[in-house]
């Protein structure tokens, strides 16, 4: 037996906060869907997001952004960010409802029909999108309707955490792939044979590509347009935006990005995800350090050199 020290996301500190967070999501799961969806919206907007420091984090950023925006207004939409997290979390972790719910989900939007005409004739589909709203409703509402759109995402920093955490991305269908060789291989060859992916642009990327984001500097991966661009994959923007009720969705395809070059495609990746920020931004995840605006001025300090 090792007798080695635990590593980095493997504490004691670790393990506590995953039983507690599983004992939460146990009592959780035993309350209707509706009920649970709310609470874990009302923890997350009333105690989680305040003492986690997500609260300062998207009151920072919404600062940065909209600089003239009186302070009760972001407070506001800090609160219903941080509901709308609470929620996502809530939802994902009750697969089968958010599964039947996904049934009347119909997707609309100018992608919609040339996603179907790509899928019926087997061509790769990258489906791109942000934390917006709830981002595996959208793969949950096409999974439902027979495609595989398997998620590519970043682990998290507690490994107890995201062995469940993985599960809920998996159990809506088409698979789980990490951010890693070992992930993106097998991502690569779920393209390939004709099926989906779905990628996630909006958090920072130690090393990314300087692009603008909302009017700000911020390291961008290039990653889904150059998959793109070598396996012939339509790229279309999705978008899940939460409904009034709270619980169910609108699931909007936009138009496939036209195939150019790798910089040009994201920017317009980026131009459709700020337009739907701007038009809802309770619908962001701002509790992410997205910019870290230090960081990415050097970046692009030393890009311009």
């Amino acid at each position: 037996m090792s007798t080695a020290a635990p590593g980095p996301g493997r504490t004691k500190f670790d393990w506590i906060v995953d039983r507690l967070w599983r004992g939460l999501i146990w009592i959780a799961l035993r309350l209707p869907h509706r009920a649970r969806v709310a609470a874990m919206g009302w923890l997350f907007r009333s105690i989680l997001g305040p003492l986690s420091g997500r609260s300062r984090q998207a009151d920072q950023n919404l600062a940065m952004i909209y600089p003239d925006m009186p302070e009760r207004e972001r407070r506001r939409i800090t609160r219903a960010v941080l509901d709308n997290v609470g929620r996502v979390v809530m939802e994902n972790y009750a697969t089968a409802d958010q599964m039947t719910r996904a049934l009347t989900w119909q997707p609309t939007g100018p992608g919609w029909s040339a996603c179907e005409m790509a899928r019926a004739d087997g061509r790769p589909i990258l489906f791109v999108s942000g934390h917006y709203g709830n981002y595996q409703a959208g793969r949950a509402a096409l999974n439902a309707r027979g495609y595989q759109m398997g998620g590519l995402y970043r682990p998290l920093n507690n490994d107890y955490l995201n062995a469940h955490y993985v599960a809920t991305i998996d159990d809506v269908g088409g698979g789980a792939f990490t951010r890693d060789r070992r992930g993106l291989a097998g991502f690569v060859k779920h393209l390939r044979s004709g099926a989906q992916g779905a990628i996630l642009i909006d958090q920072y990327l130690y090393g990314g590509t300087i692009l603008d984001f909302m009017g700000v500097p911020a390291p961008t991966s290039l990653a889904a347009a150059e998959m793109a661009l070598k396996y012939n994959a339509l790229l279309v923007p999705i978008y899940s935006t939460r409904l009034e009720n709270g619980l169910d969705f609108s699931v909007e395809l936009e138009a496939p990005v036209p195939h150019s070059d790798a910089k040009t495609m994201t920017r317009t990746l980026n131009d459709s995800l700020s337009a739907r920020v701007h038009g809802a931004p309770e619908q962001w995840f701002w509790v992410h350090n997205r910019w870290k605006p230090e960081r990415a001025e050097k970046a692009a300090l030393k890009a311009a050199r």
